[in-house]
């Protein structure tokens, strides 16, 4: 079965992350099944979201592990002039939603294991499909838990991320965090009796962009990134009631993406010391005052070095001579930091089609795709 036809099927299920993937993660699994692999499935505590993590060729030897997500992003409030969920072919490129964004990817990789399947293979390849990657990576960490219990680890992974074929080397970790400001209400007329809580959101708001500027200005710079150095973004602001009420409550949500070289805590620490700096003055007319931190989620930046053995062995693949670093986050950290696999990011399309109506991948980049994996396969029936 080729990767465009799988493709079509697997744009056929609509797992935007919010949703179950279990329709999807059961196609996948029956199809290598079918095939002779030895196929895992973990399920999430509700059963309708799972990851696979599968095996073909000999048992008990590392190999190389294919990653790659099955959620996709959702479709509400983009025009779409074709459906979404259904794959359609013009002009050389193949639409849906998760083409690129990464069904793509997943699609060779499925196709590539059902060829090995009928191969003599002297090293194994590994495929793992996980969920809620597009909220924080955080389904693939149920997988991360198994195979940090295994008795050997994949020798490689290439998280097939859309890079246009480039290799990638590295990405910027993340952590995510809600801050909740508590104050005092009253009614407007008397607001000076009053503590606005979204004030105290805004002075905390006007700290972060201060802390941008000085990481920006001052902070170690990475120039293989588009954006060089460490950043800070408030995405969320929720307070208030009504105009005529001062409210009590108000909160935001923020994100740091780090550079290896920077701590992530360290920055969060800085906000959480001004914090009780703006509270300090107040707590004595105001007992109830309050700013309170909750890291909602995390993960760690991919830093591979470029003279690693994966890169110059993934490069080959390729035939590329370059490496890049990409602007987004992928499971590849955490395979990187947690389990020590050697990690990069190589896959077809480009993130610039990717989260918008009218997602697409050429048939030139999944031609490009099969290509590597071809060549992968060579070398697993080999052996590496």
């Amino acid at each position: 079965m080729n990767t465009q036809t799988i493709l079509r099927e697997l744009i056929k299920f609509p797992t935007i992350s919010a949703d179950p993937n279990r329709d999807l993660i059961d196609y996948c699994a029956d199809l290598l099944k079918n095939a002779g692999a030895d196929v895992t499935i973990i399920e999430d505590e509700s059963g309708k979201k799972a990851n696979l993590y599968a095996t073909i060729g000999p048992a008990g030897l590392p190999g190389v592990l294919l990653s790659g997500h099955t959620d996709v992003v959702p479709v509400e409030g983009q025009q779409w002039s074709v459906p979404p969920f259904e794959m359609t072919e013009d002009d050389g490129k193949l639409f849906g939603r998760g083409t690129t964004d990464m069904k793509g990817f997943v699609a060779s990789a499925l196709s590539i294991a059902l060829e090995a399947s009928k191969k003599e293979l002297k090293t194994p390849l590994h495929l793992a499909l996980s969920y809620d990657e597009e909220i924080g990576c955080v389904g693939v960490r149920s997988m991360i838990e198994m195979l940090s219990e295994a008795p050997f680890r994949p020798q490689f992974c290439i998280v097939g991320e859309p890079t246009s074929m480039s290799v990638a080397t590295g990405h910027k970790g993340k952590t995510a965090c809600k801050v909740t400001c508590q104050g005092r209400e009253a009614h407007s007329a008397l607001a000076p009796t009053a503590l606005n809580a979204i004030h105290l959101v805004c002075d905390m708001i006007s700290f972060i962009r201060n802390l941008q500027t000085e990481i920006a200005q001052s902070f170690t710079h990475d120039q293989d990134y588009d954006i060089p150095y460490t950043t800070l973004h408030v995405g969320k602001i929720e307070g208030g009631v009504a105009l005529n009420i001062v409210p009590n409550q108000s909160s935001f949500m923020f994100e740091i993406r780090n550079l290896i070289e920077d701590n992530p805590e360290m920055l969060l620490e800085k906000i959480k010391v001004h914090a009780e700096q703006v509270l300090e003055p107040i707590k004595t007319s105001f007992p109830e005052a309050a700013i309170d931190f909750t890291v909602t989620n995390t993960y760690p930046p991919l830093s591979t070095a470029k003279d690693a053995e994966v890169v110059s062995f993934v490069k080959s693949l390729t035939g590329s001579n370059a490496t890049i670093k990409v602007a987004f986050g992928t499971e590849g950290g955490l395979f990187s930091s947690e389990l020590g696999i050697p990690t990069v990011v190589c896959g077809p399309g480009s993130m610039a089609q990717g989260h918008k109506p009218d997602e697409f991948i050429s048939i030139e980049q999944l031609d490009k795709c099969d290509a590597m994996l071809d060549a992968l396969l060579e070398r697993l029936i080999s052996g590496i």
